[in-house]
């Protein structure tokens, strides 16, 4: 079996304009959702082999703070720049070059296309992933490259005002 985390970064700062859409930092918000999070799934015994991330500097800080949360090494984080603004196929081409030898791997990217994602691979049907939102899903095969359009079980979705804390 293998399992998915999608992973949206968390709540990024708009207050400077000059800044390059990829090089958008947190926010306070962000800063706190991120640890926050990372503490749910580790409370709920979850935890990845290995994490990917898009290089954008929002997302990375939230993988650094997942890392962190969850006691994986450096070089248990990966960054993969197809994800940066990617569409559902470009996920899933990500996905499916996964390294079969790891089983549960967390994917942290951007809105829309994690949550298009989320849906495509799920009967989820989620309007919108919020940041710092995580899905956790699971799939009966032993190879990433099986996995496709609605082959996933969505076990988890939860998010830093759901509550669930």
């Amino acid at each position: 079996m293998k399992q998915l985390f999608v992973i949206r970064h968390a709540k990024s700062d708009w207050g400077d304009f000059s800044l390059k859409d990829f090089d958008r930092p947190l926010n306070k918000r962000g800063h706190h959702n991120a640890p926050e999070m990372v503490a749910r799934f580790v409370a709920k015994g979850l935890k990845p082999d290995v994490m990917v991330s898009s290089p954008a500097l929002r997302a990375l800080t939230t993988a650094k703070y997942f890392a962190t949360g969850w006691q994986l090494k450096a070089e248990q984080l990966s960054t993969n720049p197809s994800i940066y603004e990617a569409d559902t196929k470009t996920l899933l081409q990500v996905i499916n070059r996964f390294n079969d030898d790891f089983n549960s791997i967390a994917l942290f990217g951007h809105n829309p296309g994690l949550t298009n994602l989320v849906n495509y691979l799920t009967d989820g049907q989620i309007a919108n992933m919020p940041t710092c939102s995580a899905v956790v899903i699971e799939f009966p095969f032993d190879e990433w490259k099986l996995i496709s359009s609605n082959t996933g079980n969505l076990v988890l979705f939860d998010y830093p005002k759901s509550g669930m804390d």
